[in-house]
């Protein structure tokens, strides 16, 4: 059994994480297997002013009605203690038996977010991609590695996950954008949007900088100088434009839709996809700093 001390080089991170550590070891008791970090702290790219702190507990069985009422309590103690990165805690609760079963994902589990409070939340699309996170990268709070709780993901199961997220989450945003008004929420979609083509491109999960880089090189313009503008907003919470941004959103979700096409054609006998170069996009005005 593996007791990280310190498992992020964070200090006010790990004294946070010791914080959630005995809380749940308190309710959880033996029932407790392990808890893991995933996303930026376990990929490397973890921003101390804007990350969150994700997190994956993972348990023997499923939760009683008692047990994540207690849970929820102990998150509500977190959040009100002002510890530092108390409010950036986003994580889930998985039973042994459920990390194991691909459906899970349709199946309510028990989460926590910044932006929402602790209860029962459809994990989705995302978790293919998160949990392939914690396979491959996942660090140890405590308990086993997670390779011994984890299948691996395959690349094929990776870029359908990321297909998905495009079409049931990020084509919605398309008609309902307010949230993504500021630069710092523009520069998370521009990103992310990177992340996607990067995944779909190679079957790999990058960190957003690795991923922002790689699209600058690949893409045709207007987009690199977008993902360069983006990469200076993480910590702008001005508001600014969103045509740009909404722009290469449509664009990322168009493409994912058209290589799902050509896929489908391929596997009913059809010629399938060509490689080619990421075709380039109708030109767009990006406005200078200080235009809005």
């Amino acid at each position: 059994m593996n007791v990280a001390v310190g498992p992020t080089v964070y200090p006010e991170v790990n004294a946070l994480l010791a914080h959630l550590l005995n809380g749940l070891r308190g309710i959880l008791g033996d029932d407790l297997i392990g808890l893991y970090l995933y996303g930026s702290l376990s990929l490397g790219d973890f921003d101390p002013v804007s990350s969150d702190v994700d997190f994956l507990a993972v348990t023997r069985a499923e939760l009683s009605g008692e047990t994540l009422a207690d849970l929820a309590a102990l998150h509500a103690r977190l959040h009100a203690s002002g510890q530092p990165y108390a409010d950036k805690l986003e994580g889930w609760y998985f039973s042994r038996a459920a990390l194991r079963r691909p459906a899970a994902v349709e199946m309510p589990q028990p989460t926590i977010g910044a932006d929402w409070p602790f209860g029962p939340q459809q994990p989705g699309p995302v978790w293919v991609i998160e949990r392939h996170i914690v396979q491959e990268h996942g660090l140890v709070v405590w308990g086993p590695s997670p390779r011994e709780l984890i299948d691996p993901i395959v690349p094929e199961a990776l870029r359908v996950a990321t297909r998905a997220l495009l079409r049931d989450f990020w084509a919605r945003q398309l008609n309902d954008p307010d949230w993504l008004r500021t630069h710092d929420y523009q520069a998370f979609a521009i990103l992310t949007m990177c992340r996607a083509l990067h995944t779909l491109a190679t079957g790999r999960v990058a960190t957003k900088p690795v991923a922002a880089a790689w699209a600058q090189r690949t893409l045709e313009p207007p987009w690199p100088v977008l993902i360069a503008r983006a990469l200076t907003w993480r910590h702008d919470r001005r508001e600014g434009d969103m045509t740009a941004m909404l722009s290469f959103v449509r664009w990322t979700v168009e493409r994912a839709a058209e290589e799902e096409k050509e896929k489908g054609i391929a596997n009913r006998g059809g010629s399938g996809p060509h490689p080619r170069r990421l075709r380039a996009a109708p030109p767009l005005p990006i406005r200078g700093e200080g235009e809005e």
